[in-house]
């Protein structure tokens, strides 16, 4: 899909596409922080028919709605075409040596080989977290990798 990105000046960044079913999309995103969703009439590709003006927790839930189930889907295709790929969901208990310190302190991929390709925390979900990322007592964490190493990111955040 071709993502199309203008400058507006003065503005900000307008990015459209089209859907398969021909209509036109697009995000304005203001210098302000405020993003518009934008529809445009399927009769006038030039004249928006509506739109919905979004503030910050606005644009994340809309995100969150969204991309969270993409990024479960595309990890199901990955698995379907490469044979020994698994995915784990791990929580991290109050109890994890890891529960309140940066995700890089595991040291998990160094390790196993595993890694850690997001984490779910009330909700939302935070894809490609980097070492600083502290882990919290209910968070999920979304490992990648074969299945010797994966079970062992699950003893590494368990029991250290």
């Amino acid at each position: 899909m071709d993502i199309e990105q203008t400058a507006l000046p003065g503005i900000g960044l307008k990015h459209e596409f089209t859907t398969r079913s021909g209509r036109r999309i697009g995000i304005v995103s203001h210098r302000t922080g405020r993003r518009d969703l934008v529809i445009y009439d399927p009769s006038d590709p030039d004249r928006v028919c509506d739109a919905v003006q979004l503030n910050d927790e606005e644009a994340d839930a809309l995100v969150e709605l969204l991309g969270a189930p993409r990024i479960v889907q595309r990890l199901n295709e990955l698995h379907a075409q490469v044979a020994g790929l698994v995915s784990l969901q791990l929580p991290i208990t109050a109890g994890s040596p890891y529960a309140g310190r940066p995700m890089g302190d595991a040291r998990v991929r160094t390790r196993t080989g595993a890694s850690i390709v997001a984490v779910v925390r009330g909700g939302q979900v935070i894809a490609s977290p980097t070492p600083d990322f502290v882990l919290a007592p209910g968070d999920v964490v979304v490992v990648v990798g074969g299945e010797e190493s994966t079970s062992a990111v699950a003893e590494i955040l368990a029991d250290g």
